[in-house]
């Protein structure tokens, strides 16, 4: 018994003693993508295999939360019936220790956890599922539009353009 509650106590004091998070670091890098926060809307494409792509009116809704820390983005496709066909909610935060912001997806059950790379005036990321391959770039325009474009790439077949989008900042 003894040994079960010293183990527990150098287990507590290992935990406590990690290295704590530099949120001014944080908050600080996380200013990189305040240009975001809003509301933002427009029309977008979605291919999804041979046929013409399905057309929707994409909105995004992008809050900073936690003072700063955390970047709270949820999107909503809706087609030309106003249906809700796509629904997706991810967070961005700023890893001080490994140096990187994290992204965090949830979209149709689903769930994806990759890294974000912050570009002048956007952000990059991507994954690869087996033989799979996303990109997913935005950048605003000199309009000040957010431009999206989403390409897939299977094996060696070169990548295709599965979305692009353009929104505006919505009053």
């Amino acid at each position: 018994m003894r040994f079960t509650s010293l183990a527990l106590l150098l287990g507590a004091a290992l935990v406590c003693s990690a290295q704590q998070p530099n949120v001014a670091a944080q908050r600080e890098a996380m200013k990189k993508l305040e240009f975001l926060a809003g509301k933002w809307s427009g029309d977008a494409s979605v291919s999804r295999g041979p046929g013409e792509p399905m057309k929707v009116v994409q909105s995004e809704n992008i809050q900073l939360k936690l003072d700063g820390l955390v970047l709270l983005l949820e999107g909503t496709g809706r087609n030309a019936d106003g249906k809700v066909v796509f629904q997706a909610l991810a967070t961005v935060s700023y890893d001080d220790s490994a140096s990187i912001y994290r992204f965090r997806s949830y979209s149709d059950g689903h769930y994806l956890e990759t890294e974000l790379k912050v570009i002048p005036q956007g952000f990059i990321w991507g994954f690869e599922a087996g033989p799979l391959k996303i990109t997913n770039s935005m950048r605003l325009n000199e309009k000040g539009e957010w431009v999206e474009v989403t390409e897939s790439a299977y094996g060696s077949t070169p990548p295709r353009k599965s979305v692009e989008m353009v929104l505006k900042r919505q009053p």
